[in-house]
């Protein structure tokens, strides 16, 4: 959906061509910048290789001395288990009497890049194919990066007497859980602290529409496990009296969610309260659902995805099927991952899926309930002052009013960065679209919204120097 208005003829001081012509003149400058962070494989998971963080750590923190920053730092927390962080950059530029200061946030690692084959590109090649470009983390989020580094060189160049303070926290673990992150905000606050954030590790409403990310879904996850024999048994000598794991897992995995394919947890936090809708068709297409298959859930298809719960099975230990054997199985281990609505305590969406798991009735069988991952809803302050800044910088470059749109995905650290900096406004930004495929195969970025990101960044930068907050 596109939504079209006139372009606000105010530009509070703000030299809004220089700007833009700034932009488009270092353009394929700022792409080779980009397409060189997509070739470092830097993966934060412990069977992935650590010196690509390291690489990538030093390239992003190389960039952020080209950007102008008065120090550059790479820095490490350990996790509250004792185990180091990734490497993360922090980069300052202090503000002028007066001026506020501005914290820019993004993650230079990236998921993990999957089969090969599911790629139409290399995964860590950056590769331009029409107006897009693909590669591992091309959209998420070294992107966010660029937008960060380019916008800021942008405004220092364009701008006179620029005195607003910015810093980047380039996070390195983001797509490992940010396991480091509380302890390293509570580390580096007094470096870390600022009037606003802007967290660049969102989506827009569409190709050609930008948006400010107004909620995002939490997320809980468990593991559980079902046993009903004490060892595997011949399926011809036992199979009949005696039902496997994998049956009466799947009894309890169908009973996840109603005949509507609405979550059927008692306890879960739904809203209808979108302001903006899905086409039916186009979500289809984005999200690459069979035509045979029926949507799951009621009401608008933004509220299913934004203010509504979801729960998915995204793993599960069982012998393969080139592996079986004619065998009853005697136990079965799945992990249920949750999205929870804006206003749910992910300690209580756990609770209430552990009372519901252990309500079902299977037949005797033992069953098992591991918490092993909580992260908090985000619901932004629509009424911030910096909200409507960068409306109006979103607006200027592109020419349509933006979106307010709910995200379905979890970005949990936002509570903590919250809890920490209470009196700094944040706002959640990003540089994807719905065809973007973030952590799929064939991830993606429109390097023509690329190009207005950076932009309305510059834009809303600019403008804050001008007249405030």
């Amino acid at each position: 959906m596109t939504i079209n208005s006139p372009v606000d003829s105010s530009n509070h001081g703000v030299d809004v061509t220089a700007l833009k012509s700034h932009v488009e003149k270092n353009f394929e400058k700022i792409l080779e910048e980009l397409s060189s962070l997509v070739a470092i494989p830097g993966v934060a998971w412990e069977s992935f290789d650590p010196a690509n963080l390291e690489q990538s750590a030093e390239a992003v923190a190389a960039l952020a001395r080209d950007a102008g920053m008065d120090s550059v730092e790479i820095l490490r927390e350990a996790d509250d288990n004792g185990v180091m962080g990734a490497p993360a950059v922090v980069a300052r530029r202090k503000a002028a009497p007066g001026k506020p200061t501005i914290l820019l946030y993004a993650h230079h690692d990236v998921q993990p890049p999957g089969n090969d084959e599911d790629w139409n590109t290399p995964a860590f090649e950056a590769t331009r194919v029409g107006e897009r470009l693909y590669g591992r983390g091309a959209a998420d989020d070294k992107a966010g990066i660029m937008v960060h580094i380019a916008s800021l060189r942008a405004v220092l160049e364009s701008v006179e007497d620029f005195g607003v303070g910015v810093s980047y926290f380039f996070e390195g673990e983001e797509e490992a859980g940010s396991p480091s992150f509380r302890n390293f905000l509570e580390a580096h606050q007094e470096k870390l602290a600022a009037d606003v954030i802007i967290v660049a590790d969102s989506s827009n409403w569409a190709v050609g529409t930008p948006a400010l990310t107004s909620s995002l879904r939490g997320m809980a996850a468990a593991e559980i496990t079902v046993r009903s024999l004490g060892h595997a048994v011949h399926s011809g000598m036992f199979g009949g009296p005696v039902l496997d794991a994998p049956i009466l897992a799947a009894k309890l995995i169908a009973s996840f969610h109603d005949e509507n394919g609405s979550v059927a947890v008692s306890g879960l936090v739904a809203n209808d309260s979108a302001e903006v809708d899905f086409d039916e068709a186009e979500f289809r297409r984005d999200s690459s659902v069979l035509d045979s298959v029926q949507l799951a859930g009621t009401g608008k298809i933004t509220d299913r995805l934004w203010n509504k719960p979801a729960l998915s099975v995204i793993g599960m230990d069982m012998p393969s099927v080139d592996r079986s054997s004619n065998t009853l199985i005697p136990q079965m281990r799945f992990k249920v991952s949750m999205r929870l609505a804006p206003g749910q305590e992910p300690q209580q969406a756990l609770a209430a899926l552990e009372a519901h798991v252990k309500s079902v009735d299977l037949r005797g069988a033992e069953v098992q309930f591991v918490a092993t991952e909580g992260g908090n809803a985000y619901q932004a302050d629509l009424e911030a002052s910096a909200n409507d800044t960068a409306r109006w910088a979103l607006e200027q470059s592109w020419g349509v009013e933006p979106v307010s749109m709910g995200l379905g995905g979890s970005i949990p650290f936002i509570a903590d960065l919250l809890d920490v900096f209470p009196q700094a406004q944040i706002l959640v930004t990003g540089v994807e679209d719905p065809d973007s495929r973030a952590h799929s195969a064939n991830e993606s970025l429109h390097i023509g919204d690329f190009q207005k990101a950076i932009v309305a960044e510059a834009l809303l930068l600019a403008r804050i120097n001008s007249t405030g907050l």
